[in-house]
């Protein structure tokens, strides 16, 4: 393994038995095709894999978590967690774009910084820590990378409703969100907005605010209750 895989697994606290694994994690599709026939296989599978286990860590970690909290909150939370937002956080920290293998043309076009590429990257890693190590290993890193590392910036993620309520419709392909301000009250220096979120053009939540962007967060948290439910 060179140099360059053993900073990342220093920075991952976790030592591959099978550094193909790790490879493969890195290996974008874009990279893959141009080295077809040599082997390559993209991080796509280990993707798909790694998307369960993080999944399934989260779900884990937040039902020991909070004892309390019924079903739809754990499933907010947990959406909030996971989603690209907080999986490209992940990646920045260890600076995973500096290790991806990309083809030519996606590395010109700025895909070490891409924030799809990096989140599902940092799936992949997961993966492959899981596949070499055991789920014991892959639960300790994402413990350390993500559940336990994020302090105040994981309540701000937890209380991003927008964000979680995006997470949950794109399970289904084809679903189209959209928000709208349907009335404001009071005076200019205490104003209340009132703002519905709509799913395929019908209304799942409102919600009300002394900003436009609170208003659209409660209308997302109401959605997410009413989905949850």
């Amino acid at each position: 393994m060179g140099n360059t895989m053993k900073e990342l697994e220093k920075k991952l606290g976790y030592t591959f038995q099978n550094p193909s694994l790790l490879s493969e994690a890195l290996s974008h599709s874009s990279y893959a095709n141009e080295h077809r026939g040599q082997g390559e296989q993209s991080n796509e599978r280990l993707e798909f894999l790694g998307d369960s286990v993080l999944g399934f860590v989260t779900a884990e970690f937040l039902f020991h978590l909070h004892m309390d909290l019924p079903e739809g909150d754990l499933t907010r939370q947990r959406a909030a967690l996971v989603c690209e937002q907080s999986l490209h956080e992940v990646a920045k920290m260890l600076d995973l774009g500096k290790y991806l293998k990309l083809g030519k043309g996606e590395d010109a076009g700025g895909g070490r910084m891409r924030a799809s590429i990096l989140a599902d990257a940092t799936e992949a890693v997961f993966a492959a820590v899981y596949l070499d190590g055991g789920i014991e290993a892959a639960s300790a890193l994402i413990h350390r990378v993500l559940l336990d590392k994020e302090g105040e910036h994981a309540q701000e993620l937890v209380q991003d409703y927008k964000t979680a309520l995006q997470e949950l419709v794109q399970r289904k392909s084809g679903q189209v969100l959209a928000y709208q301000m349907v009335g404001e009250s009071g005076p200019d220096h205490n104003k209340t907005f009132v703002a519905e979120v709509l799913l395929n053009g019908e209304s799942i939540g409102r919600g009300s605010g002394h900003s436009k962007k609170e208003a659209e967060q409660e209308a997302a948290r109401a959605a997410i209750r009413k989905i949850g439910a």
